[in-house]
């Protein structure tokens, strides 16, 4: 048979067939090929374009093939072998087209007709093509064209094809593709329900290369729940919803122990198989170990069903990896953002019980103290006293107030961590209210021995504050300088500076070392070891400060020298496109906590020697009711009975008080003898003072009696919660 063949390419190379020179393999297979026993002949009759043209196939090192004559008989070159695959060639060389791509003759058919029959040109981009290659139906994708070979005639005698596969390009960027979704899809998932199914949604617009996925979790009791599924329905005999890893269903216990599993008779274990996008049964999956992030054992299986129209080589086994890797990914990124989440909800619920905390034990807190105060003022203003009676109620009052100003600033800052505190901006001329706070602390300044310096010029233009908040930044800085130093000046300056209005609080004392200075506004953080007159404090006091001047849009900073002092600069800006429009007004809007000057002054003087930080606090008892005049009726409603006593007793020099423990008592009283104002406590049992108030308003013979909440809820939410349930104060 060999010295056939050889015999043969020789008569091709003699007689007339030197066109078939060279060619690699392709050549030598037409040189041996029996043209006899096909409608071309032998050799030497095939026509000069024939010849031509498949000289210019076999020399030619891209893809190409020739369709001769009505049959359409099959040339190629070498390039062009692989996209024939193992079943096609070297059979195809000399058979007629049509049988040779028999599986795809609907789709390239109509463009060879065109070609041979019309001898129009035609080309096809990266056209889909079902091609039996390799004893199976696989997915291509071709680059190509169809171009008629004029004969000697002039008219069409075949075709010739020019082609590229770009399976490869086509595949890899749909894959790509998907991977950069499935990447992105979960970004923002803020639970692993919410990551997975974003995943599953992703998986589902690419049924071709997964046709199908199921997502199986190892759970606490031993068995693997399934916690997704793609293009599968839970619960189907394949997709079960809880299975033992030691199953027959599916391999689990080999994937458990970290190997990648290849199931390949899908059809056999199942009657539910899923069909792949071309309505083919999906026969293989890979089944993939999965570890959380952190660590070491297999707690996941991901099932990725396999397209029957690839074969599962190392690229489409390197895409399923990352399809899965990707996944795992998203669920344990949303898996960490879930517990931060709970960690973040369950802080800011200890957050949220802390305010609720401080606003409830507000009451109980100021009623005490209220009644503390309030006497020994009275006292104090009043009754002769010895020296040591009166020094021992100086110290009770002095103490009062200190327990008073520092309950009312954890207050502050709780409502103003949570929220509930809003500034009310005022046209406010800043140079003057600066002095005039400032100039409290003269007496305490004189007193230690310090030197105040207040330099406080006007502004070229009215800063916007709220009043109280304003007080509290100014009384805090300058309490603080005096509590830090010892000896020289304290320095209190107004400037405008690059639009800013810029309060500027200085002292000689003793500084802040380096290592601090980045603490130094962090709520109840205290300067360790902090050589001061006290080393009393709450530690908020300078956290408040910042949060007040947030709350103005300005900036607050601190510079400073440990053993020479510290500057605290406050800058605000002018104008009032940084507020709140609705917050911008002329009338205040008061919403403090009963921080004063007083308090602050009467603190600092208690940081110095006795002999040196006494202050008095005399006022004048208000004047009597002129004789026989009529005297008005008061019906008080509270129901804390020390309370009660200590408002009938203030009122009783000039007003018949009337004083019951309840809401519901006093609406008895008033309909008995309707009263001239009613003073009632907010929050006492079986009628409060809101249902009070809207009883009163609701009765014809008392809507017109005045009403007034005295409570210890004196926030701005609460007055206005007041003033628009009718009360008149």
């Amino acid at each position: 048979m060999e010295r056939r063949v050889n015999r043969q390419t020789a008569q091709a190379r003699t007689s007339g067939g030197t066109f078939l020179s060279g060619g690699g393999e392709m050549g030598e297979l037409m040189r041996a090929h029996q043209w006899a026993d096909t409608p071309l002949g032998i050799l030497d009759r095939w026509p000069q374009s024939l010849c031509t043209a498949v000289s210019i196939l076999l020399n030619s090192k891209y893809p190409m093939f020739i369709g001769w004559g009505p049959e359409l008989l099959f040339f190629y070159n070498d390039a062009y072998r692989p996209i024939l695959g193992a079943t096609k060639h070297p059979v195809a060389l000399g058979r007629p087209m049509q049988e040779i791509w028999s599986e795809i003759w609907d789709i390239v058919g109509p463009l060879a007709d065109r070609a041979v029959k019309d001898g129009e040109p035609t080309w096809s981009d990266d056209l889909v093509l079902m091609m039996n290659r390799y004893g199976f139906i696989e997915e291509t994708y071709f680059t190509f064209s169809y171009s008629p070979i004029r004969d000697e005639t002039g008219g069409v005698g075949g075709m010739f094809c020019a082609c590229t596969e770009t399976t490869g390009t086509v595949i890899g960027d749909r894959r790509l593709r998907n991977l950069h979704d499935l990447a992105i899809s979960a970004a923002d998932a803020t639970s692993v329900t919410d990551a997975k199914q974003r995943c599953i949604a992703v998986i589902e617009t690419n049924p071709v290369d997964t046709p199908f996925a199921l997502f199986y979790r190892l759970q606490a009791n031993g068995k693997m729940l399934l916690t997704g599924a793609a293009n599968a329905e839970q619960g189907q005999a394949i997709a079960p919803e809880t299975l033992e890893v030691s199953n027959n269903i599916w391999p689990f216990s080999r994937v458990m122990r970290g190997q990648t599993v290849v199931v390949n008779d899908l059809s056999v274990r199942f009657d539910d198989v899923p069909l792949s996008s071309w309505a083919d049964p999906v026969e293989t999956a890979l089944l993939l170990p999965v570890t959380d992030l952190g660590q070491v054992e297999t707690n996941a299986i991901y099932i990725l069903g396999i397209n029957p129209r690839r074969p599962l080589d190392d690229d489409y086994h390197s895409y399923l990896q990352l399809v899965a890797n990707n996944v795992a990914t998203a669920v344990s990124n949303a898996n960490a953002f879930e517990q931060e989440h709970q960690r973040a909800q369950a802080l800011a619920e200890l957050d949220r019980a802390k305010t609720d905390f401080f606003s409830n034990v507000s009451h109980e807190f100021r009623t005490p103290l209220t009644l503390m105060l309030g006497p020994i003022e009275e006292t104090l203003r009043h009754t002769t006293l010895t020296g040591r009676e009166r020094d021992a109620l100086d110290i009770a009052f002095r103490n009062g107030l200190r327990l008073l100003r520092l309950v009312n600033s954890l207050l502050d800052f709780s409502r103003v961590e949570a929220g509930r505190i809003q500034a009310r901006y005022e046209a406010t001329d800043l140079a003057a209210v600066t002095t005039e706070l400032a100039n409290n602390f003269h007496s305490a300044c004189d007193s230690a021995g310090l030197q105040l310096d207040i330099v406080c010029p006007a502004l070229p233009e009215p800063v916007y504050v709220d009043p109280d908040m304003w007080e509290k930044i100014v009384l805090n800085l300058v309490s603080n300088a005096f509590k830090f130093t010892f000896e020289g000046t304290i320095s209190v300056a107004v400037s405008a500076v690059d639009g800013h209005a810029e309060l500027t609080v200085r002292d000689t004392g003793t500084g802040i070392s380096a290592s601090e200075l980045p603490h130094i506004f962090e709520r109840f953080h205290r300067v360790p070891d902090a050589v001061g007159r006290t080393h009393e404090g709450s530690g908020i006091g300078l956290a408040l400060i910042q949060e007040l001047v947030h709350l103005h849009g300005g900036s607050v900073a601190v510079t400073s020298t440990e053993g020479k002092g510290s500057t605290f600069t406050v800058r605000l800006p002018f104008g009032i496109d940084h507020l709140p429009a609705d917050r911008i007004g002329s009338e205040p809007s008061r919403s403090s906590t009963g921080n004063n000057v007083s308090a602050y002054v009467e603190e600092a003087l208690r940081w110095l020697p006795e002999d040196i930080g006494k202050a008095a606090n005399d006022v004048a008892p208000p004047p009597a009711s002129p004789d026989g005049a009529r005297r008005p009726r008061i019906l008080l409603a509270d129901d804390n009975a020390d309370m009660r006593q200590y408002v009938r007793r203030l009122l009783a020099d000039h007003y018949d008080v009337e004083a019951v423990e309840d809401g519901q008592a006093a609406l008895e009283a008033a309909r008995a003898s309707p009263p001239d104002l009613v003073l009632s406590d907010v929050m006492m049992p079986r009628l409060d003072g809101f249902g009070l108030l809207r009883a009163l308003r609701a009765d014809p013979d008392l809507r017109h009696i005045p009403v007034i909440h005295l409570s210890a809820r004196a926030g701005e939410n609460a007055q206005v919660e007041g003033l628009e349930a009718d009360a008149d104060d």
